[in-house]
């Protein structure tokens, strides 16, 4: 019988960079296929921030953390090569939560047939997991006007860059906060955000006032620390907070310190935390939201590309160090 590799989380990682000895490369057998099923052989994986919460045993998160023993649980694409099930051919290609695996058994649920022809980076860096995190979070919390100033944290990673473009086209001042000057030029050279912060060398204060003399409408947070003090400093009357993540916090021994409620009170600041779970059920709406702008060439994106599902292990930690340029994936 033929084989495949997995890769099992085992342990529960200590706060600081995460250990290979938490997980566990196995070989299993190929299963067979039943009625109602399908067999997937996974050609690309996504790795993401969410994924390092996941590996947490926190009661009260938004999903219930990967049980040790299983299978790390991640999004990726991939093609049905055998089916039992009438709602998918044989060549069909499929993305959903297919988790680190050469091939996935499933009856179907939550796999989303793929459009021929598209490719597979570009899937997986707009229309998975970033993409619709950035339109749930711009449009569905952000409520961005023209005019408006926005400030991103994380800007150069797959989420904040399709949040930044994303508002760059509704008519936003476009500011975005990164850890590299290269990043940086990235943002305003190739993705036509209006300016850039590089959080490492930068006095981001004097930057955020130099680049919004207006003040900031809205804050996107997806990295945590100091940065958010800063914006909650510069921000305007009535203006939002969209929390889609806190990767500097992940993997900390102590979470950092929040920014003074005082400001949050004086300016009427809203402050909207979510998780995409609580959206699947609109995935063909935001889907339907975002293609446009696509289409139109109004969303760029670039991918960080590793080779081999094992690389999946060293990969995940680029995530809490920045070291990935684009969006991170794993192809098999």
């Amino acid at each position: 019988m033929s084989t495949y590799t997995a890769i099992n989380l085992i342990a529960r990682p200590a706060p600081g960079p995460i250990p290979a000895n938490v997980f566990e490369v196995v070989k299993k057998d190929v299963p067979s296929v039943e009625d109602g099923q399908i067999l997937v052989k996974q050609t690309h994986m996504s790795l993401d921030p969410a994924m390092i919460g996941w590996m947490n045993p926190d009661p009260e998160s938004y999903i219930p953390p990967v049980a040790l023993g299983d299978v790390m649980r991640s999004s990726g694409l991939g093609e049905v090569v055998e089916s039992q099930n009438p709602g998918f051919a044989v060549g069909d290609r499929v993305m959903g939560m297919t988790g680190w695996s050469e091939y996935i058994l499933s009856n179907g649920e939550g796999l989303r047939k793929v459009q021929p022809g598209l490719d597979a980076e570009m899937v997986l860096s707009v229309f998975a997991l970033p993409g619709l995190t950035a339109t749930q979070g711009l449009f569905g919390f952000g409520n961005p006007k023209p005019g408006e100033t926005i400030l991103i944290s994380g800007a150069a990673g797959s989420v904040g860059s399709i949040v930044g473009q994303l508002a760059k086209a509704e008519g936003l001042d476009v500011i975005g906060v990164a850890g590299s000057d290269e990043k940086c030029k990235w943002l305003v050279n190739d993705l036509g955000f209006d300016g850039a912060i590089n959080y490492k060398s930068d006095d981001i204060d004097a930057k955020i006032k130099e680049l919004a003399p207006k003040g900031v409408d809205i804050y996107f947070e997806n990295t945590g620390g100091p940065i958010q003090h800063h914006a909650i400093d510069n921000m305007n009357a009535h203006g939002r907070v969209v929390v889609c993540g806190m990767i500097s916090d992940y993997a900390a021994e102590t979470p950092s310190a929040g920014p003074n409620w005082i400001p949050i009170i004086k300016k009427r600041i809203t402050i909207q935390g979510y998780a995409m779970p609580d959206h699947f059920p609109q995935l063909a709406e935001l889907v339907g939201k975002l293609t446009p702008y696509v289409m139109q060439g109004k969303v760029k994106y670039r991918a960080h590309v590793l080779e081999g599902l094992e690389s999946a292990i060293d990969g995940l930690n680029m995530l809490l160090t920045g070291g990935n340029n684009g969006k991170l994936i794993v192809k098999l």
